[in-house]
């Protein structure tokens, strides 16, 4: 009789273990659809790849590839971070989301030095339109960023 237990008992576990697993799943589907600005996304030039997540409630984007992964942080108005590698560097900090607009960011440009107001606008699934900015939205430049995988 116990032989019999413990086979049920272990049947019992795997289906509510998968059962757990179809619904992380699940979870982690919707969340990816309900955050489609989450991914890897290009720069016109072609010159650099960003990962933008999230981290709270807040989105966020790291330098993850570029063409000269040696290249220091030079510009940087800060001489102790001017030995720092791009690569790797967040560049998009602290956005909110307000429909398909992502604002109340930064963005810094690391060919500058400089960081900028910058607001992300959606533009389908597979473009990103980014505006950086210093003082009101006018007085900026947009690029578009592709979606890349």
């Amino acid at each position: 009789m116990s032989i019999k237990f413990s086979q049920l008992t272990h049947t019992r576990m795997k289906k509510i273990a998968l059962t757990c697993f179809a619904v992380l799943l699940t979870f982690f589907v919707f969340a990816q659809a309900s955050d489609p600005i989450i991914g890897k996304w290009q720069n016109p030039s072609g010159e650099g790849k960003i990962e933008i997540y999230k981290k709270g409630n807040k989105y966020f984007g790291k330098l993850y590839w570029i063409k000269d992964a040696n290249k220091k942080d030079e510009k940087n108005p800060d001489a102790s971070l001017r030995g720092r590698k791009i690569q790797g560097l967040e560049i998009l900090t602290n956005f909110t989301k307000n429909g398909d607009t992502y604002q109340d960011g930064q963005i810094y440009d690391p060919k500058s030095g400089k960081t900028y107001s910058c607001k992300m606008t959606l533009k389908g699934k597979d473009k990103l339109d980014i505006r950086g900015y210093m003082g009101v939205s006018l007085l900026g430049r947009t690029e578009t960023w592709k979606r890349i995988e």
